[in-house]
């Protein structure tokens, strides 16, 4: 009965009202009845705002505030690595997670408000929606309309946490409504990838044939409501994570996926969605070919029927905590945070649409110390190795010579030995970048103690990423035009030219998954990429193991000496075995889960 009462503890939430952390409003009273609530349309109404609990708040909103995610990707690495036993990515890189403390899935920092307790804290927010969804049709509301909107939107929230579940779990349980005391918990199953999503899709479904359930959020008191856009990313981006080497057990689901993302760009387009392409603001972001872009990630959207930025789908509602000239940017007087690695400086094509290294083996060696360079580049010159790049590269990394604004007065980047900006490559200078290179895409131009912006609220969803997932699933479906089309699309807002049109499909991936990298860059998008591109038997040794930076030293004669430099000194970085390709269950409600069913439920190598 203990494994019993600890699953329904945690699988059915049997509290009724969560807290009402992060909630858009206040939760209602935990000590009325049900019928109580359920008979009160204000409380109906605070009930829902429940169900909006525990959207994470992502980008700076880590403990210590840094760019987690990112950190543990092979896009950044973070100047608090040697802070000690409080900081998680030290413990990510020093490989001492454990199915009972990982420090991806179980450290929290109450003081600041920042926890991630996914496990917890997605399943609670499921059984909340899923209670709402069978009460809500005879439940009291001010006015009718409202019911079905209701709905909708509370179909939507449990296809979103399902979604979050997926990506850092992989097969869950179906749970598609409340489940009693007297039900026989010993059938529970982790279920397929593929048949999650197919619950996440019936959800998505509901709530796009409910004509309440509006295209886009027009007035800031809707701030991160559901929507119809959200709908058709969410079925988007399910299918793709099915359709994945990691999870698709030997299935062949693209062409599904291509369907669904095909119809979901459609959809948007013509119900007035559409990349954001004029930079509106070009005294702050320049007239560069990516400042449309730059403006698009640092500026929260504007809420209108008819907004300036048409391309966001979900954004947060809430912000960060620190401005950014405080923690995560150059001269930042507490820390730098994760700046970019060589690795992903190497990502970036140059301004002619070829990319620098052979991207079907960018490296010669397992230190990256070697690089294999595309004989077929001309531009790129080893000796100014930051000429004649993607626009993108320009709004994304702070690197040698480069100009920025700080406190109302223009710096040039300087990472040369005794340079303001030289990097530290051992852990013991928070303030010092470990690459060569600054962190810049989140950061609003000209930001600094005189001049203060709080970080952008985290955009989810954007019609860039569903036009890269359309990508990828018409690719991987052998639709090589609409794969071609839809990249080149997001290329020509920064000024890129089109892929070549005579392309195999072996080469289009390639160029796919690296316009992943480079357009979603700190958009917490590579961590999970490189895990769903590999087999159950994969693991990340190619890409997560070993490191490099740019060391930089003038040669006197108004030249400088670039040269390659391992980050990793005595053992490789921690986090890419198997068993990192998924987090663990926690440990305590595996056990119990395990116990009460009698089959396995741990993700392997934990």
């Amino acid at each position: 009965m203990r494994a019993n009462q600890n699953l329904l503890c945690f699988l059915l939430n049997v509290v009724i009202l969560a807290s009402c952390t992060d909630a858009l409003d206040k939760a209602p009273d935990g000590d009325l009845s049900m019928a109580e609530i359920w008979d009160n349309p204000d409380m109906v109404e605070q009930m829902l705002n429940t169900c909006y609990n525990n959207i994470p708040r992502k980008g700076y909103n880590y403990h210590h505030i840094d760019q987690f995610v990112v950190a543990i990707s092979d896009d950044g690495w973070t100047s608090d690595d040697g802070q000690g036993s409080s900081i998680p990515s030290t413990h990510v890189y020093l490989d001492n997670n454990s199915a009972g403390m990982h420090y991806i899935l179980d450290h929290e920092d109450r003081a600041l408000g920042m926890t991630n307790k996914y496990w917890d804290r997605y399943w609670a927010q499921i059984r909340l929606c899923t209670q709402f969804i069978e009460n809500i049709d005879k439940a009291a509301v001010h006015h009718e309309g409202n019911r079905a909107r209701f709905k909708a939107e509370t179909h939507l929230l449990r296809a979103f946490f399902y979604m979050e579940l997926v990506k850092w779990f992989g097969k869950l349980p179906v749970i598609d409504r409340t489940l009693g005391f007297d039900f026989d918990y010993s059938v529970l199953r982790r279920q397929p990838v593929y048949e999650v999503t197919q619950l996440i899709v019936s959800d998505c479904n509901i709530a796009l044939a409910t004509p309440e359930l509006p295209w886009r959020v027009a007035v800031a008191s809707d701030a991160m409501r559901m929507t119809k856009a959200l709908a058709h990313a969410l079925k988007t981006k399910a299918l793709l994570f099915a359709a994945s080497p990691l999870h698709n057990e030997g299935n062949n689901y693209w062409e599904e996926a291509y369907q669904t993302a095909k119809t979901a760009v459609a959809e948007l387009k013509a119900n007035g969605y559409e990349l954001f392409t004029v930079c509106t603001q070009s005294n702050v972001f320049g007239t560069g070919g990516a400042a449309a872009l730059h403006q698009l990630v640092c500026q929260n959207v504007d809420y209108s029927a008819s907004p300036r930025d048409k391309e966001t789908i979900f954004q947060h509602k809430t912000g960060g905590r620190n401005d950014i000239w405080n923690i995560g940017y150059i001269n930042a007087p507490y820390k730098v945070g994760t700046c970019p690695t060589q690795e992903l400086v190497d990502a970036f094509e140059t301004i002619d649409g070829k990319s620098v290294l052979d991207l079907s083996q960018p490296y010669l060696d397992e230190y990256r110390l070697q690089p294999n360079y595309n004989p077929d580049n001309t531009l790129y010159n080893r000796n100014d190795p930051y000429k004649n790049r993607d626009p993108r590269f320009y709004i994304t990394v702070l690197y040698h010579g480069a100009r920025f604004f700080y406190n109302g007065e223009e710096e040039t980047v300087n990472i040369a030995p005794g340079g303001t900006h030289e990097p530290s490559l051992l852990p013991n200078n928070r303030v010092r970048s470990r690459t060569g290179y600054y962190h810049k895409k989140l950061v609003t131009p000209g930001c600094s103690m005189n001049n203060p912006v709080e970080i952008s609220h985290w955009k989810f969803y954007r019609l860039g990423e569903l036009l890269l997932d359309f990508a990828e699933a018409a690719v991987e479906a052998d639709h090589l035009a609409d794969a071609q089309a839809a990249v080149n699309e997001v290329r020509a807002r920064s000024g890129m030219p089109s892929l070549p049109t005579n392309l195999s499909q072996a080469d289009m991936r390639l160029r796919i998954h690296n316009e992943r990298r480079v357009e979603l860059v700190w958009e917490e998008q590579r961590y999970f990429d490189l895990r769903r591109w590999q087999t159950p038997d994969g693991d990340l040794r190619a890409t997560c193991r070993y490191f490099t930076s740019m060391m930089v030293s003038d040669n006197g004669d108004g030249t400088f000496k670039y040269e390659r430099r391992s980050l990793v000194f005595a053992n490789p970085r921690g986090g890419s075995s198997n068993r990192d390709l998924l987090l663990p269950i926690p440990l305590n409600e595996c056990l119990n889960l395990e116990e009460l069913t009698g089959v396995k439920w741990q993700n392997p190598g934990w």
